[in-house]
């Protein structure tokens, strides 16, 4: 019999653990293993790390004294002084939408006078939306104009495609989703239509290209999103493939969480005289409780259960590195009673979307997943994210716990150590 037990985790943690955090994690300039020199176990050739990674873990109280001391952003702009048609300004009224975010606030009005951009910021930030609602006006002031959106995964394509319609509703927009996992005949019977606003993965977009379906010179507009995690999952000769094929008069809008020598390769030939914007990352993790969960020889998924059992857990996405692992933790907590459903690589696309779709809804209590959805998605009123396994690296870290503690709702991110 299964019981509520404070025993089994500790949330603790090394106390010091924040100015540690501050000296070595700070700053976004490539990617820092998890691994350290402790040995560890390797699956397929990539080291798992074992050690206590609570150095990398902020205090939440020690968070938000360093956040007083931060000057806070002071707003240009609102919605309604941009100069976007009047529709998209409704929209964005019924949307709720009153005053801009830091990066929509900077990068709106850069990208409505035409220049190329660069935006460097996490999950979180509200960048969707700083490029969309600008280029949404484009189309329409320019209806010859086409628009492609790069992305590295399936679930934010999907994303940007919903906030794309939501932001042009009653308007003559049109667009496509060109994803792997879908009818591939129904994108191309939807590309014949020239749709102004093109969104897809870099596989899928590179195979109707050689189709002959769809041809990159034919877009004035170009956003490369997430450009970090695309080259983590190794669509850098693809990315290069495509912006090779743009024509040279083009507006190009680049957006990056982290800074390294490979997206740095990518700026160079791809922007002119691009506006640089930055938003600090520690702002969006302004809402976010942080601590570890030390299992201390126990069996993870008692732990994981008495945890799941509080009241306080309502909406729980829990991160493994495994597609195996987590598909058997799910049906290991689907016997035991939880509300479940997972997502990772082995699951069809609709799969993985009725599974998204059944979280959000809340028809089940708990999302297991890879790092496949640890970026960019916006899954509203997630009030814990669980690292069942650990990230392999700090920024993989950052982009999993940004899925909780969202649109100034506190959110509580735990790690599981031995």
């Amino acid at each position: 019999m299964y019981h509520n037990s404070r025993s089994s985790s500790n949330f603790g943690g090394n106390r010091n653990s924040s100015s540690n955090f501050q000296n070595r994690g700070s700053g976004f300039g490539g990617r820092r293993s998890f691994g350290g020199n402790s040995g560890g176990n390797r699956s397929r050739g990539r080291k798992i790390s074992s050690f206590d990674p609570s150095m990398f873990i902020q205090k939440a109280s020690l968070q938000n004294e360093e956040m007083e001391t931060v000057e806070k952003y002071q707003n240009k702009n609102a919605f309604a002084d941009f100069a976007v048609d009047q529709q998209i300004k409704i929209n964005l009224a019924h949307k709720g939408y009153q005053n801009p975010t830091p990066i929509q606030d900077q990068i709106i009005p850069h990208i409505l006078e035409g220049r190329d951009v660069v935006g460097i910021a996490n999950t979180g930030t509200g960048k969707t939306a700083a490029f969309l609602i600008p280029l949404i006006d484009k189309v329409l002031r320019n209806p010859a104009t086409r628009v492609l959106v790069v992305t590295p995964t399936r679930e934010l394509a999907l994303q940007i495609r919903d906030e794309l319609v939501s932001f042009s509703q009653n308007l003559p927009i049109l667009s496509t989703l060109c994803i792997g996992g879908s009818s591939i005949s129904r994108q191309v019977e939807r590309l014949q239509k020239r749709p102004a606003f093109v969104i897809g993965t870099p596989g899928r977009l590179k195979d109707l290209d050689q189709r002959h379906k769809l041809h990159f010179a034919h877009f004035d507009t170009i956003v490369l999103d997430e450009v970090d995690r695309m080259l983590d999952m190794g669509f850098i000769h693809d990315v290069k493939a495509i912006t090779s094929q743009l024509p040279e008069e083009r507006q190009s809008l680049f957006f990056s969480a982290t800074t390294n020598k490979k997206v740095e390769d990518i700026m160079q030939g791809f922007l002119r005289n691009p506006a640089f914007v930055t938003v600090e990352s520690k702002e969006s993790r302004a809402h976010i409780e942080q601590d570890v969960v030390r299992v201390g020889g126990k069996v993870k998924i008692e732990v994981l259960h008495d945890l799941l059992i509080k009241e306080e857990f309502q909406k729980v996405l829990v991160f493994g590195r495994t597609k195996h692992g987590m598909e058997r933790l799910s049906r290991e907590l689907d016997q035991r009673g939880f509300r479940v459903a997972s997502i990772h690589g082995n699951k069809t696309q609709g799969q993985r979307q009725k599974a998204l779709q059944q979280f959000r809804d809340d028809r089940v209590q708990i999302l297991l997943a890879t790092d496949v959805v640890s970026r960019g998605l916006d899954i509203r009123d997630v009030t814990h994210v669980i690292n069942y396994d650990l990230p392999e690296c700090y920024e993989d870290y950052i982009h999993r716990i940004g899925r909780t503690g969202r649109a100034d709702k506190t959110g509580i991110a735990l790690t599981f150590v031995d």
